[in-house]
């Protein structure tokens, strides 16, 4: 059995029978993110312990990205009796705006060891380019 010290243990207990929750009772939790630029792509990467594939959805509409997870309870056999749950379940979400600068229509989506990363390029229209001057050394009378 495990063992803890928390103050407020009896008190959750109580808060947890009288909203009238069954089973599981989890705290509202936020989805942990970094955001970085690796050269000519942006890398979001959202920390998803616990969450398969399948239940994660993204979705991109103008430059807003959001992405939906959810973290289901773990199938119990009869005669399991919750002793601590501290994993938070539910959908959680998290919207991001992107720059404009940002070709959204590349977006490249991986899922390895609980952490989401996407990899946004930069649009070529948003890139630094060398301008050339064209024309002759001569003067040039604009007229108006």
């Amino acid at each position: 059995m495990l063992m803890r010290t928390d103050p407020f243990r009896e008190m959750d207990r109580i808060v947890q029978q009288l909203s009238g929750a069954s089973g599981t009772w989890s705290k509202p939790s936020v989805m942990p993110m970094d955001a970085y630029r690796q050269g000519d792509v942006y890398v979001i990467a959202f920390d998803l312990p616990g969450v398969s594939t399948e239940a994660i959805d993204i979705d991109v509409e103008r430059n807003m990205l959001t992405v939906k997870a959810e973290r289901r309870p773990a199938e119990k056999s009869d005669g399991v009796q919750m002793e601590l749950s501290e994993r938070p379940l539910g959908v959680f979400s998290r919207q991001v705006m992107l720059a404009d600068t940002l070709d959204t229509e590349h977006i490249e989506a991986d899922y390895d060891a609980g952490v989401l990363t996407l990899r946004i390029p930069i649009a070529e229209r948003a890139k630094p380019r060398k301008i050339s001057i064209g024309g002759d050394s001569g003067r040039k009378q604009i007229s108006g």
